[in-house]
């Protein structure tokens, strides 16, 4: 291999993805593309699909679109696999368009949450999608995994559903959704399937499929790692231990019954009512009740004994604390740990956020139990039964998985009149992706506001280097509308390939939420040079002109690596690098596990350094989050101060979205801390609650716009902070006020926020008249009007996925 043993090659204790027998339709070869219609079947000689793949995206043969990923894998395993993307779910009359599935349907909302991908973190609808030809919104339902399974089952009643995707995988439990603010039940429930598989389900699917095909009942398949379903009853040979055990989350207080007297609820706790200042009376039968703290332990029978009156107590046995450490643990594979129910965590916040501290607990394949979690009472009952992560990827796997035949193109049928996917069909996530390549899998950062980990793991999957630069080669070679540049390097970060635990039995045994977070442990490899050998392999190739790094940073790993840092400041920015520090002050900080803002001013001097030595000006563009759990009023205000101090203006701002199962999400519904033990005690968290709150958060960030100086004056003044306001450079905002029409230009235009209406050149009273302000342009044309947006041009997208990214300018 081209680096040394790392956990790029740790053993797996997994059967590889590419040792199965293949199935007998392995004889048909590989498709072009994926059929989505009858007709394309015939012309491969298919006469039915083996597996139908539903999915809320458009179809693009690309590796970076985990539905043509899934595809190709079942392809490659000798399936015929079909594809139905973003029916119309009004009816199943769509989802019969290409037969019956022989095997099971394979069901996903696509590469984003559907609620996601739908709303704002403002709870607004979002005018465009960017998996979706033209970036038309409204192609795909909300609660798309549980429409779609839905359609599924109408069609083929008999046929099994597998659900998947990170729609499925966010939502295994039961979760709070932020949508409709309540806990919803487990997605297997409410979609009905027949197994979800969460995580990258390679491995997990080929298994499933194969077992399948092979007439294995799909409600017999329950051994499969990654994999939830619904059960009635515990299997038998498992040991159930009680969550709580697990982690306690402090004394549960039962709900008082209104129907019982005083009396009666004093008495259903084991005391008495009494009135106030009257003496208290002995129990009946007990004339001579002695308090058991009173005496030292091993002495109250003593005591007993010297009275004539005392009664025979009976003798209670109590676990002995010392022999506690030698009772021996039931065999991990073996072990099931019951969550509070759905019941419990939905009436219970406190509860919920116990489940979710231990389902994250429970995140490493190396030592996971399986998670059940109770949903319905009486004749209604079900468990829902989570087994532990899978396996993660070997290299080879990797390899396996990203050297597949992609077309690396949208479907032929998303081409314009001109057979071009350019025009009005242009898909912006896969314009994005166009020229990128993905290098790795899988974050052990930890963010609580972020749910990669929850879905990818925390275990690195890295490629080979052959396997990277073989794709980089495809690019150059086959993909129309290359000019020389590779648009990015990287994956869920720019820079964790082939970084991990340095044995793996630290890999096994850890159970903490980050490898970096409060530092970066002792056990953790930050060896870049991997890393800064394929840059430098990569632009040393014919035809490649420069390889951008797009892909999110972690600078606090990046500084361990000086010679990283300088290959990538020297060679790999366009201009721009954009990082996440995400906040300035530690209370936020800490809630996201994110380090202190000096490890940015680190990494911000080696950047400027190295700008300097090769004599060029560029900038770092760093991304913060408003209105993140633990964020008080004064952080938001002392970030906006370190903003001005800077000289950086906000043009886009992300306000904290709670996304199903994130760490964060939990904090959000419950106040409480999961990072810590949960108690009825523990620490309260500050929560951003309600419209005005949240605008005045993202207001900070966006201190330059005019149109947020009155609230932040008024906030200024109710905080005591008057004295920032004024018309110094000291000062973060200005005794006057601009007319202004309360319009806000995002860099995503069609998510702008539009001002009052009026008609050009109008005049409006007591306003000065300018040609910003309505007088036409000058005959010479020296003077040209704005464009409807404002000063500023509309930018492109600043993130994978789209998922209300942030951008700065500065």
């Amino acid at each position: 291999m081209n680096a040394p043993v790392d956990v790029s090659f740790f053993a797996r204790a997994a059967k590889p993805l590419s040792s199965y027998r293949p199935y007998w339709a392995k004889r048909f070869g590989t498709a072009p593309f994926l059929p989505m219609s009858r007709a394309e079947m015939e012309q491969l000689g298919w006469d039915s699909c083996d597996i139908v793949l539903v999915t809320g995206d458009a179809y693009v043969d690309h590796p970076s679109f985990g539905m043509a990923v899934i595809g190709r894998v079942l392809e490659a395993q000798g399936f015929r696999v079909g594809i139905i993307a973003q029916p119309d779910w009004h009816s199943a009359d769509a989802f019969k368009a290409l037969g019956k599935p022989n095997l099971f349907w394979g069901v996903t909302a696509g590469n984003m949450d559907s609620m996601i991908n739908r709303y704002t973190a403002d709870r607004k609808i979002r005018s465009d999608d960017a998996y979706t030809p033209g970036d038309i919104g409204g192609k795909r339902p909300d609660r798309a995994a549980i429409v779609y399974s839905q359609r599924c089952r109408e069609a083929y009643k008999d046929v099994p559903i597998v659900l998947g995707g990170i729609e499925g995988s966010l939502r295994r439990i039961a979760h709070y959704d932020y949508w409709s603010d309540k806990v919803r039940r487990s997605i297997v429930v409410d979609a009905k399937c027949d197994l979800l598989l969460y995580g990258n389900a390679e491995r997990a699917l080929v298994e499933v499929a194969h077992r399948i095909a092979a007439r294995e009942p799909v409600e017999s398949i329950t051994d499969v790692r990654g994999t939830a379903f619904v059960r009635r009853a515990s299997e038998d040979g498992w040991f159930e231990i009680d969550s709580t055990s697990v982690d306690e989350p402090g004394r549960v207080e039962a709900h008082i019954n209104p129907y019982l007297t005083t009396s009666e609820q004093a008495s259903a706790q084991g005391s008495r009512c009494e009135p106030d200042g009257a003496p208290a009376s002995a129990p009946e039968n007990t004339p001579d009740l002695i308090a058991d703290s009173a005496y030292p332990a091993g002495v109250t029978g003593q005591k007993h004994l010297k009275s004539s009156e005392a009664v025979a107590q009976p003798m209670a046995f109590v676990a002995n604390p010392a022999l506690k450490a030698r009772l021996k643990a039931p065999p991990r594979d073996k072990s099931v740990i019951r969550l509070p129910s759905y019941e419990q965590v939905k009436s219970d916040a406190v509860l919920y956020a116990h489940a979710n501290r231990v389902l994250h607990l429970e995140t490493n394949p190396g030592n996971a139990r399986a998670l059940v979690q109770a949903h319905g009472e009486g004749a209604t009952a079900r468990d829902v039964w989570i087994n532990p992560p899978p396996i993660p990827l070997s290299t080879a796997e990797m390899d396996y998985v990203f050297d597949l035949p992609y077309a690396r193109s949208p479907h032929p049928a998303y081409a314009d009149e001109h057979g071009s996917h350019d025009g009005a069909t242009k898909i912006p996530a896969w314009e994005m992706i166009r020229f990128s390549v993905n290098i790795m899998r899988g974050c052990f950062g930890g963010c609580t506001f972020c749910s990669i980990t929850e879905h990818e793991g925390r275990i690195i999957q890295s490629r080979s280097e052959d396997s990277i630069i073989h794709e980089i080669e495809d690019i150059r070679d086959k993909v129309k509308g290359f000019t020389g540049t590779i648009s990015d390097l990287g994956g869920p970060t720019a820079n964790m390939y082939r970084l991990g635990c340095k044995t793996p039995e630290i890999e096994a045994a850890c159970r903490k939420p980050s490898c970096v977070f409060p530092s970066i442990c002792q056990n953790l490899t930050t060896n870049h040079d991997p890393l800064i050998k394929i840059y430098r392999r990569g632009r040393a190739l014919k035809g490649i002109k420069k390889i951008l790094i797009g892909s999110g940073l972690r600078y606090d790993l990046a500084v361990k690596s000086p010679e990283y840092v300088k290959e990538l400041v020297q060679h790999h920015v366009g201009g721009y690098l954009k990082i996440a520090p995400e906040h300035t002050e530690s209370g936020p900080l800490d809630k996201m596990m994110k380090p202190g803002i000096g490890s940015y001013d680190r990494f911000k001097q080696m950047f400027e350094k190295f700008s300097e030595e090769v004599g060029k000006k560029q900038f770092l563009i760093p991304y913060f989050i408003a209105a993140h759990p633990g964020t008080s009023d004064e952080d938001m205000m002392n970030l906006a101060i370190w903003l001005k101090k800077n000289g950086f203006r906000a043009d886009q701002v992300q306000t904290f979205y709670p996304s199903p199962m994130a760490t964060a999400t939990a904090m959000y519904h419950s106040n409480k801390n999961p990072l810590r033990k949960v108690t009825r005690q523990s620490e309260v968290v500050d929560i951003v609650r309600g419209d005005k709150r949240r605008r005045l958060h993202k207001a900070f960030l966006r201190y330059h716009d005019p149109n947020n100086w009155p609230l932040l004056r008024d906030a200024l003044k109710a905080m005591g902070r008057a004295d920032l306001i004024g018309n110094g450079k000291h000062h973060l905002i200005p005794t006057f006020q601009p007319l202004t029409d309360g319009s806000y230009q995002s860099a995503r235009r069609t998510n702008s926020t539009p001002g009052a209406k009026t008609r050009p050149g109008t005049p409006q009273p007591g306003r000065v008249l300018t040609q910003h302000t309505g007088l036409p342009p000058r005959a010479t044309g020296a003077g040209k009007p704005r464009s409807a947006g404002g000063a500023r041009g509309p930018a492109g997208p600043a993130g994978a996925g789209y998922q209300a990214k942030k951008g700065i300018s500065k």
